[in-house]
């Protein structure tokens, strides 16, 4: 437990810390976020530095590789963590390059996501790991080789999912790192309670340390990303956190928690394909603008209190999963 705290707040202190490094950097190479025309609420933020993801992200992974043994699955995790940001780091480099709110194309992000996803599936199998808990009951199941397309499935949802969240200063920062330390608890607690493991006690130790890495380094991002923001974590970041939230929770077992927990993404994501299907269907609008937050936004709720209102029901969600290993 001692290790676990040092780990979180290392990780808080060295992500603060470089970001705040960031900030100046970026703001002597002009390197700013590009608004979208349409979304004249956010007109004034033009310019703002983004990238920001990197402090969090490269904080997380050097305390986590610091304090821990190179594990493989949690080594795994955190690669797979890096590729992502790495990838979201190009897409903001060409929106930041062309002045545009536009960088990689969807199709190819979605080709490297499939990808990904896709050797991420196979190495599950390898690993053996094609076992889930079904939520609130502690029972464990095995897939087998119906695990893959469930895997790409979640990688690919996920990941978009957490990334559409990112909308608002602060939104995605804080639930992701609610989600961060729910994902934790959660680990650590079916390690406590439960009998049947299917990758040894060492690796899910391991996870969990990632997660709480994570989750310290997001805390440090916040000092300068509630609103109103000094940085973004522009996609190098969102795409990053979809990553090792899929990761984690996948090779932890914990795949079918995703939805529950991070119910917030899932609203995100939902949002957008409602108000797409519907307007293509009809040419009406279910949202005045879509993700969720921005129809909050636009019915006169300040982002402020849209983020505590998304934190608050990730930290309800996240305490209700735990609960059933608690007693």
């Amino acid at each position: 437990m001692s290790k676990l705290i040092l780990v979180f707040i290392v990780s808080a202190l060295l992500s603060a810390l470089s970001c705040f490094a960031l900030i100046k950097v970026f703001k002597r190479l002009k390197v700013g976020q590009t608004i979208l025309h349409y979304v004249s609420e956010h007109s004034h933020k033009n310019g703002t530095p983004t990238m920001g993801g990197l402090s969090f992200i490269l904080s997380a992974i050097a305390v986590f590789f610091i304090f821990n043994r190179a594990y493989p699955i949690a080594t795994a995790a955190a690669v797979i963590f890096l590729a992502y940001s790495l990838v979201g780091f190009i897409d903001d480099l060409l929106k930041v390059r062309f002045s545009k709110n536009q960088g990689l194309t969807a199709l190819q992000k979605i080709i490297f996501q499939l990808g990904v996803s896709l050797i991420v599936a196979v190495f599950c199998v390898y690993m053996g790991i094609t076992n889930v808990y079904i939520p609130f009951t502690g029972r464990l199941v095995n897939l087998g080789l119906w695990s893959v397309p469930l895997n790409v499935l979640v990688f690919i949802a996920t990941t978009n999912c957490v990334n559409l969240t990112d909308g608002l200063d602060g939104l995605c920062s804080t639930t992701s790192m609610i989600f961060m330390l729910g994902a934790a608890a959660l680990i650590g607690a079916q390690l406590n309670k439960l009998s049947d493991y299917y990758i040894v006690k060492e690796e899910y130790s391991a996870l969990i340390a990632l997660a709480i890495s994570c989750g310290g380094a997001l805390l440090g991002f916040l000092l300068f990303n509630t609103n109103k923001a000094q940085i973004f974590m522009g996609d190098t970041g969102s795409l990053g956190l979809g990553a090792v939230i899929s990761s984690i929770m996948i090779f932890s077992g914990n795949t079918l928690y995703i939805p529950i927990m991070g119910i917030i993404y899932v609203i995100s994501g939902l949002s957008v394909i409602i108000q797409v299907l519907v307007y293509k269907r009809t040419k009406k609008r279910v949202f005045k603008m879509a993700p969720f937050h921005h129809h909050l936004q636009q019915n006169g709720h300040s982002e402020a209190k849209i983020a505590f209102i998304y934190a608050f029901i990730t930290v309800i969600c996240s305490l209700s999963c735990v609960l059933v290993y608690a007693n």
